[in-house]
């Protein structure tokens, strides 16, 4: 059985967490409340979790998808923006994905 985005995503926050860095979920577009209230989020492509390095405090975004998931066109605009920003950014299609986004660069 395949893993779901939301599977994916709760094992990557759980092992990131667990080696000392802080990633949380993240949620985008907007919600109406029971009493019509409208409550905007992040903005429509931002990524799945967001969080920070331990080592650093270097601010990390992660987009989440399973194998066959491709951005979404907001997606690859939030990509092409942070690709060239100093942060650490990365689509992780698995927990080993996720680690290499984070820990990678660390020597």
């Amino acid at each position: 059985m395949k893993k779901t985005e939301q599977a994916i995503q709760n094992e990557i926050i759980l092992a990131a967490n667990q080696r000392g860095h802080r990633l949380w979920r993240s949620n985008a577009g907007r919600i109406v409340t029971k009493d019509n209230r409208i409550v905007q989020l992040m903005p429509k492509g931002f990524p799945d979790t967001v969080g920070f390095r331990k080592t650093d405090g270097k601010f990390i975004v992660i987009e989440v998808k399973t194998e066959s998931g491709r951005l979404r066109s907001e997606q690859i605009k939030f990509k092409k923006f942070a690709e060239n920003m100093p942060i650490l950014y990365g689509v992780a299609r698995s927990v080993d994905d996720a680690i290499k986004i984070i820990e990678g660069d660390i020597n």
